[in-house]
């Protein structure tokens, strides 16, 4: 038997707000928007030249739901945003206006830096330890 997990759901306060962060300050790959009953869309985007589960924009409708947005894990870095080239992706990230945390460090497993979404959700770039810093 074989599993996959087929995508991550990610609160969002607006779509198309979501989708600007995530297509225009991250690069990310619009794979669908279709409008659904009730106003709600099935938003799916993924890094470029991803091969992982997407991610789905789902609008809150509750205020259980809205409370959740901008802290999914609670505080901790949510997901990981894997990278070829750490220093590219970084400096791209930068230069777009994406909010990093802290500089970026080099650790066992390879370089890393911490970002906030939009939201405030935590996020992790990393790079192979192969990468050298440039």
């Amino acid at each position: 038997m074989k599993q996959t997990i087929g995508g991550i759901t990610l609160l969002v306060r607006d779509y198309d707000e979501a989708l600007a962060y995530y297509c225009e300050k991250l690069g990310f790959d619009l794979l669908e928007d279709t409008a659904l009953d009730d106003g709600k869309r099935w938003v799916l985007v993924v890094p470029p030249g991803s091969t992982g589960s997407p991610l789905l924009l789902a609008q809150a409708a509750t205020p259980e739901q809205q409370a959740s947005i901008g802290n999914q894990a609670g505080g901790r870095v949510f997901l990981f945003l894997h990278t070829d080239d750490f220093w590219s992706a970084y400096r791209r990230m930068e230069a777009q206006g994406v909010q990093f945390l802290e500089e970026p460090r080099h650790e066992p497993y390879g370089w890393v830096v911490v970002f906030a979404d939009c939201y405030g959700n935590k996020w992790d770039l990393l790079g192979p330890a192969a990468a050298e810093k440039k």
